[in-house]
């Protein structure tokens, strides 16, 4: 069998990695894949947004699934385009999709079928916006309504900053902006909770806990995430069925009372106050850098389970997994998230120690003549599977130590909620 992934990062990494195991499969490719892929599957170099050439390149090679990682694509309806062409293809469709390329699509979703969220306001012009958090308390949360690789998403603590928000928003920062999305703030922790469907059955996929923002003791501006670790320390039996009752259930539901079926993975964002879950937003896809942290502790072949997802059999597959927890540190290329430079060489990669245990997912990396080079703000995820979150983050960073580049920077306190040091 022939398996194409699309996407660049460290969850495409991780979802090849563990595909790369199943022996069903005789070849991969990624679509344009990264240093990490090369040594496990070939890389495409292929313009993503021309769908053509990417079903093109499918038909020649006689591929026969596609698992769609990033959310871009996902918006754009790849989906819907290889299907229209007989391609199987893991993912949700344009449609669907609209969970994550439209929050205002998801809040008014929310409200329609009382999924508990924050309150919120939909303002198509600056001058309305501004009146509004003029009257308001804070901290106020401000939102860019599409996509905006993680970045999108403002935490005001005054009037000064809402402002400035409102304007980078409006201004095009992420994209042209036809609607601004303010919401009250709710004051408890997050968690990352993952689900998996096929349209007809709701599987869990575990929970993690994700740190956004670039400096230790959670500060600074937010990135795409700088580490995570799985199972999230607020998951319990009690709020595990609050999840799906109030927000997985009416979310498939809602969708299917207007004509979307959902395929594929499934990722709400959740504030959890007092033990309620309230719906912070949802993405269409794995997480990165959760996908890294979950993925190594499945037990389960993850072919079997992408095909189930796409011939709506998910029900006869059984999801297993490991009994441990995971933690995971992404290295970055040093002035991230802000501008950093690029091609810088990675000398020691090859000399990283791998085992059942611990791994290490490439992401922002490029490899020319046999050597690595950074060329992203988010370039390598380390990840260690252990009985001891605090052993698992010591592994690690002792093999960020070993690896010894220069060039990067990391946070060394991942984990720390959960970390009694």
């Amino acid at each position: 069998m022939k398996v194409g992934i699309i996407g660049s990062g460290g969850r495409e990494h991780a979802i090849c990695h563990a595909l790369s195991n199943v022996k069903t499969i005789k070849q991969i490719y990624c679509f344009p894949g990264n240093a990490g892929t090369a040594t496990i599957a070939e890389n495409i170099s292929i313009n993503l947004e021309n769908f053509n050439e990417i079903k093109d390149f499918i038909s020649l090679n006689k591929i026969d699934l596609i698992v769609v990682g990033p959310e871009k694509p996902l918006v754009d309806g790849i989906v819907d385009f290889l299907e229209d062409n007989n391609i199987k293809v893991f993912g949700p469709n344009k449609l669907a999709s609209q969970l994550e390329g439209s929050k205002i699509f998801t809040k008014n979703l929310c409200k329609k079928h009382k999924i508990p969220t924050a309150e919120f306001g939909i303002f198509q012009d600056i001058g309305n916006a501004k009146e509004f958090i003029k009257k308001t308390k804070y901290p106020l949360v401000v939102k860019a309504d599409g996509l905006a690789s993680g970045k999108g998403v403002y935490i005001c603590e005054n009037i000064q900053e809402a402002e400035l928000a409102v304007k980078e928003i409006f201004d095009g920062k992420f994209g042209k902006a036809k609607n601004i999305l303010i919401e009250e703030f709710l004051k408890g922790e997050e968690m990352s909770y993952f689900i998996i469907t096929d349209g007809k059955t709701i599987k869990k996929f575990d929970t993690a806990q994700d740190h956004k923002r670039v400096l230790e003791g959670d500060k600074g501006k937010n990135t795409g995430g700088m580490g995570a670790y799985s199972p999230s320390r607020l998951i319990n039996e009690e709020l595990d069925k609050k999840i799906m009752l109030k927000i997985i259930d009416p979310t498939i539901k809602g969708l299917k009372e207007v004509g979307i079926n959902y395929k594929g993975f499934l990722y709400a964002g959740l504030m959890i106050v007092d033990n309620e879950p309230y719906l912070i937003e949802y993405n269409v896809r794995m997480g990165d850098p959760e996908c890294q942290t979950i993925l190594p502790k499945l037990k389960s072949n993850l072919l079997e389970i992408l095909l189930s997802c796409c011939d709506e059999k998910l029900e006869n597959v059984d999801l297993d997994w490991h009994n441990k927890k995971s933690l995971c540190i992404v290295l970055c290329s040093k002035g991230y998230p802000d501008q950093f430079e690029k091609n810088i060489l990675i000398e020691n990669i090859g000399k990283t120690e791998l085992s059942e245990n611990k791994f290490c997912y490439h992401a922002g990396t490029t490899v020319s003549e046999k050597k690595n080079y950074a060329i992203g703000g988010r370039v390598l995820n380390f990840v260690c599977l252990s009985n001891d979150f605090l052993k698992a983050r010591t592994h690690i960073i002792n093999s960020i130590e070993d690896l010894n580049w220069n060039g990067g920077f990391y946070r060394k306190d991942i984990g720390h909620k959960v970390i009694n040091e």
